[in-house]
């Protein structure tokens, strides 16, 4: 089996409560480092699993079992050129050369603060552009799908996939997937 990095934000519970790590611990997150930041709960977990999916759902399943509310999984689906650079591990230079059309046509367009000096790209696009130029694996592309629609089904439903028609069937599709 793999190791999978990645990190779940969570809220609602108390950090001063004196049982706060070992409900994670009891839970099932022993692989897992646990965090308080900026006034969310941070669990960086290094899991063994099958594959990306099973580790990212069996993860969120562990983290409800805390009481906790899951709010957000990073590495976030929306990258800035350096972050795309630290994916893809090029040089900075070179990805800019690729969003300005310079270097490669149809490079995936920003999603997010178009208009500034620091436009977000959909990682997602991005991995599957650079998947089709040999660029990337396409295990890269599923997981960057999977964290995206994770994202948008923990938005949608305040952290509570299971309280949703859309946050179900995304559970029911992605434990077929995992099993």
């Amino acid at each position: 089996m793999k190791k999978y990095e990645f990190t779940i934000i969570a809220s609602g519970l108390d950090p001063n409560s004196p049982d706060f790590e070992d409900k994670f611990f009891e839970a099932g997150c022993d692989d897992a480092t646990i965090a308080f930041v900026k006034g969310r709960i941070l669990v960086e977990f290094e899991r063994e699993a099958r594959n990306f999916i099973h580790a990212l759902v069996s993860a969120i399943v562990d983290v409800q079992k805390t009481g906790a509310v899951v709010e957000h999984i990073e590495p976030d689906y929306l990258v800035s050129l350096s972050d795309i650079a630290d994916r893809t591990n090029m040089s900075r230079a070179a990805i800019s050369l690729f969003a300005k059309g310079e270097r490669g046509q149809d490079f995936p367009a920003p999603v997010s603060r178009i208009t500034s000096e620091s436009p977000l790209w959909d990682w997602f696009h991005v991995a599957r552009w650079m998947y089709k130029r040999g660029s990337l694996t396409l295990e890269s592309v599923i997981r960057a799908k999977m964290v995206r629609q994770v994202n948008r089904a923990v938005s949608e439903t305040g952290g509570r996939l299971e309280q949703s028609r859309y946050g179900r069937k995304l559970l029911q599709e992605i434990h077929a997937v995992a099993a």
